[in-house]
């Protein structure tokens, strides 16, 4: 017999991310769209109106979304009246405003009972608030019975995904890391794509034929959001790891999609003996339960290409539905240990894609229904 699927509504469903869920979730097994909100001046319009002339995806929506009447965001009342009525069971937050009016909203929706996966960044820093990123702190969903029963929320509660320029070199590093190569200290580079500022985003002649070496509050959130992905649950609050110490500098580039980052690591103690020993380290990460079968996620979440021009945003971002890693240029360091370029789809892998990852690993834990 066929499972129904779970009925899920996109917040902020009209944005870059929210497009990006809305074509995800078209065919997926688990997830079906049955909610959409949005800004005020999409509410009351079919969905298919209200992206009209701002659809930026090559792959379009389902016909059933289209239909869908969008509802203002900030009305929470409207996502429990559609949860009775069994029309969505939980929300992707995809919100673009403020952050304080950002961390208010979901926490309402959470209170009525709505559990909320966000990829907003509101949430991140609060202290029991799991930063997910599946494949390496998958036990950080521990703390969401304390958060519930702190907050005195029955069926609702948060996650987070984290910044989007951080998941290319994550995984290379955790699966170092799970094999006993622990990291003192990290420079890292990143290359980030435009659509990563959302639409209409960078001006073009802010980007064309240029590269912008500042993007706002990056350089902080690739700085500190590692050591609470890496950090542990102490007392029902999050306690940061003291390691890897990380030094970022975030540059905007002329490219549409993928975040590349290059990479400079120290190792804390003991080292591997050699760069084929962290490739085939890499090549045997899986990091989630492989029982579980998740459909968002990656049959290989560490890709390496051997090549000396790899990896490339035109030709590896879409890798393995564009959930994977693709890493290369891995040799010695003259200052640190090593060093290496690393690539993912930041709209995907780093946004809705991660998201949806989010939300399969708390299905399979029992949390949402």
């Amino acid at each position: 017999m066929v499972q129904a699927k779970i009925p899920v509504g996109i917040l902020g469903a009209t944005g870059m991310v929210g497009q990006q869920y809305i074509s995800l979730l078209n065919d997926h097994p688990w997830f079906e769209v049955r909610y959409a909100a949005a800004s005020p001046r999409s509410a009351g319009k079919k969905y298919e109106e209200a992206v009209a002339g701002r659809w930026q995806l090559a792959k379009t929506y389902a016909a059933h979304v289209g239909s869908i009447i969008v509802e203002d965001a900030s009305n929470v009342s409207r996502a429990v009246e559609a949860f009775k009525k069994g029309g969505c069971s939980f929300v992707f937050s995809a919100l673009e405003m403020g952050k304080d009016e950002t961390r208010a909203l979901e926490e309402e929706y959470a209170a009525a009972g709505i559990p909320v996966i966000s990829n907003a960044s509101a949430h991140r820093w609060t202290s029991d608030v799991p930063v997910l990123i599946a494949e390496i702190n998958s036990d950080h969903t521990d703390i969401i019975p304390l958060q519930k029963k702190a907050r005195g929320w029955d069926r609702g509660f948060i996650a987070v995904k984290p910044n989007c320029s951080i998941q290319s070199y994550m995984k290379p590093v955790h699966a170092l890391a799970l094999a006993g190569y622990l990291p003192q200290r990290i420079i890292v580079s990143t290359m980030q794509a435009v659509s990563g500022a959302g639409y209409p985003g960078v001006p073009s002649l802010d980007m064309i034929d240029n590269i912008i070496p500042y993007i706002g509050g990056e350089e902080e959130k690739t700085e500190k959001e590692p050591l609470k992905i890496f950090g542990s649950i102490d007392n029902g609050v999050f306690k940061n790891a003291e390691f890897p110490k990380i030094s970022a500098h975030c540059n905007r580039v002329p490219v549409v999609d993928g975040h590349t980052a290059c990479v400079s690591l120290e190792f804390a103690g003991k080292k591997p003996s050699s760069m084929d020993e962290i490739k085939a380290i890499w090549a045997a990460y899986k990091g989630l339960p492989q029982e579980a079968d998740f459909p968002m996620a990656p049959k290989q979440p560490i890709i390496y290409r051997s090549e000396d021009n790899r990896p490339q945003p035109r030709k590896d971002r879409d890798t393995d539905k564009a959930m994977a890693v693709v890493v290369g240029r891995l040799r010695p360091c003259n200052v640190f240990d090593i060093r290496f370029t690393a690539l993912s789809h930041n709209t995907v892998r780093g946004a809705a894609g991660g998201g949806i990852l989010n939300a399969e690993l708390l299905k399979h834990k029992g949390f949402l229904n």
